[in-house]
Parts: structure tokens; sequence; C-alpha cells
């Protein structure tokens, strides 16, 4: 059973993954843990301690990010229902554009992240359905296939700000009731 991290520890572990988000997206695949740690303003040894490669960064980094979605998805779920579904489709996939070097040196499949998501997505989907902003016929696993298919197009490099947003308001041209 491993112990709970000091509080300087928790705070150090919290910068580490900050300056990894920042370093990771801008650096691609090739940035350093000496520039996370010169970024966090912590010793090389000390992301080391946290995290032994650079792997074990990335997977640290890849489930934050998740977790931080997920809590995004579940503020949005108690917000406008008319616009959360939306919102929470438009900001996953500018994310995933951000941060598609930490995905792509993972090779993790869109599936299973996007999968964990499936039942604050459903919640969106239903108060979507429910307000009028969203047909009613659509499922919950159509909705998921839409997003991953959006992420994995924004994984892949080629899309430009424009080309996202275009592809964004024709799904959702296609799921608004209107």
């Amino acid at each position: 059973m491993s112990r709970p991290l000091r509080a300087d520890a928790q705070r150090n572990r919290a910068k580490i993954l900050a300056a990894a988000e920042q370093v990771f997206a801008e650096g691609g695949p090739d940035a350093s843990t000496e520039e996370v740690a010169r970024r966090a303003g912590v010793a090389t040894g000390t992301v080391f301690r946290h995290f032994p490669t650079k792997a074990d960064l990335l997977q640290a980094l890849l489930k934050e990010l998740l977790a931080q979605v997920t809590a995004d998805a579940a503020e949005l779920a108690a917000a406008d229902p008319r616009t959360g579904l939306f919102e929470f489709f438009t900001r996953l996939v500018r994310r995933t554009a951000a941060n598609r070097t930490v995905v792509g040196l993972l090779a993790v499949p869109l599936s299973g992240p996007i999968t964990s998501l499936a039942d604050v997505v459903g919640l969106l989907l239903t108060r979507a359905q429910e307000s009028g902003a969203v047909r009613p016929e659509i499922r919950r696993d159509e909705i998921l296939a839409l997003l991953e298919s959006a992420c994995q197009g924004a994984l892949s490099g080629a899309w430009s700000d424009d080309l996202r947003d275009r592809t964004l308001a024709i799904i959702f041209t296609g799921v608004r009731a209107e």
C-alpha cells in the first residue's frame, strides 16, 4: 500500500504535469524531461522520482488530461443543456489537437479514453435532447463515434483550425433538432 504524497510532493507533481503539458505540446516527441523540470521549477531528479521514464510522465499526463476533460464535461452537464454537448465536443477536439503529442507518443487508441467518458457524454446528450437542442433519435453510441472521429482527425495534425471548426459545424448541423 502506498502512502499519500506529502503536500510539497503533491505540489511538485502538479507543477511537473502542468509544465509537461506545455513542453510536449510545444516541443513534440523530442521534448526533454530536463525542459519539463526547468519549467516546473524543480530539479531533474524530482521529475524522475515522480516519473521514472518519459512514458510514465506521458501516461500520468494523459490520465490528468482525462480527469480534466471529465470534470469539464460534468461542469457543462450542470450548465445550459442546449449548449453543453456542443461546447464539450468543441473543447475536447481542441484539447486533443493541443495534446496530440502525448496521445501519439503513447499510441493510445482514442476509443478507450472516450469510452470512459460515455456516462457523462450520455448525460450531456440526454439533457440536450430534453431541452430540444438535439434530435431525439440520436443515440449515445453515435455521439461517441462522432466524437472519436473528430478527435482522431484533430490528432492527425493535418487539420487547420478552420477545417476543425467547419467539421464540427457539419457534425452539429447533423445532430441539432432545428
